[in-house]
């Protein structure tokens, strides 16, 4: 065992009294139901999202010292963001979705949603004191945009002109203009979600400096294994294993909305029959056998889909020089220089 891992270990062992953390978790919520069948996490990806969070989610995934969930992103502290009375809001279900995890692993749940809510940080220190910490951060700029096309391609939002999209934050502020196949308004409020300082501070509070990691997503675009052997020293596992990098897809834009919610209705049909709705299963039966080889689904992916549009050089000059007092606040607040490293030093 590495000198980290017996402080973690120590940490832990101070934290709960000897006893096991998801016991004691699991009196505070109330949560008795009989023998525990899992755990709750040592370890958490809190964000943000299109910030590396799934690459560095499949990068740890393979170490032997380190057991995620194959639910990626559980969110289960940001509980407006699961179905009420689903299985996810509910904590037995969640620790089961770590039952597999053997003692000697650490337990992670990558949920990059977190860094955005008021509550998660309290509510995962009330569950977990003894926690480690992972936040992922990026130029706020491109940031924002990625999240935009993500929030487009997911269905989420229903505006897929950035600038329009960013106008409309006022209106979706008081509750006007929200698309239907959004749950919360919380993600379309683009311009909240750069409150870096503000989101750290939560954690800070909640944990002590010497839990929490934060990481510049360009220097994990620069060098993903530096950054994930750094982050393995973090948790107190064996740093020298062999990490393999992780290649996720670039995010499409979205060419036709209706396209995409029928193909993604017929998908689910035909992948999920349970959770399918009248419009899918009607769709996905109707569907010929031979349109649903790899090769047409990659020519029809191809009509639904298109490469993103330049972008608008306007707009982001106004949002660097909106975003500048964030990230001059952040460069002090973590005793480093974003403003040159995020090209914010010539915006006036």
């Amino acid at each position: 065992m590495s000198a980290e891992s017996q402080i973690i270990k120590d940490e832990s062992a101070r934290s709960t009294g000897g006893l096991k953390t998801d016991e004691m978790a699991a009196d505070r919520v109330g949560f008795r139901g009989g023998k525990s069948h899992g755990r709750i996490p040592d370890f958490f990806v809190v964000g943000h999202q299109k910030c590396g969070t799934t690459a560095l989610y499949l990068m740890l995934k393979p170490h032997p010292q380190i057991y995620l969930s194959d639910v990626k992103e559980p969110r289960f502290f940001v509980p407006e963001l699961l179905s009420p009375g689903g299985k996810l809001s509910k904590l037995d279900y969640y620790m089961s979705l770590f039952a597999g995890a053997s003692r000697e692993q650490r337990v992670g749940d990558a949920s990059p949603q977190y860094i955005r809510s008021h509550t998660a940080a309290r509510a995962i220190a009330d569950l977990q004191p003894a926690a480690r910490i992972v936040a992922i951060l990026r130029e706020p700029v491109s940031f924002l945009r990625s999240f935009h096309l993500q929030m487009v391609q997911s269905n989420i939002e229903t505006q897929k002109d950035f600038r329009k999209a960013l106008a409309l934050e006022d209106l979706r502020r008081g509750g006007r203009r929200i698309p239907r196949g959004c749950k919360s308004r919380e993600p379309l409020l683009y311009s909240d979600h750069v409150r870096y300082v503000e989101q750290l501070r939560r954690f800070h509070t909640a944990f002590s400096r010497e839990q929490v990691l934060v990481l510049i997503y360009e220097d994990f675009r620069r060098d993903n294994e530096a950054t994930v052997r750094r982050v393995l020293s973090f948790l107190g596992v064996d740093e020298t294993h062999p990490v393999v990098r992780a290649e996720t897809k670039p995010l499409k834009a979205v060419r036709s909305q209706p396209l995409r919610h029928l193909a993604d209705s017929a998908r689910t049909a035909r992948l999920y029959p349970a959770a399918a709705g009248p419009l899918g299963r009607a769709v996905n039966a109707l569907t010929p056998r031979q349109l649903r080889s790899e090769s047409f689904r990659a020519k029809w992916r191809k009509f639904v889909y298109k490469t993103p549009d330049p972008a608008d050089e306007e707009l982001i000059r106004e949002l660097r020089r909106r975003f500048k007092p964030e990230v001059v606040a952040l460069s002090e607040y973590l005793d480093r220089d974003l403003v040159a490293l995020w090209g914010y030093d010539g915006i006036d």
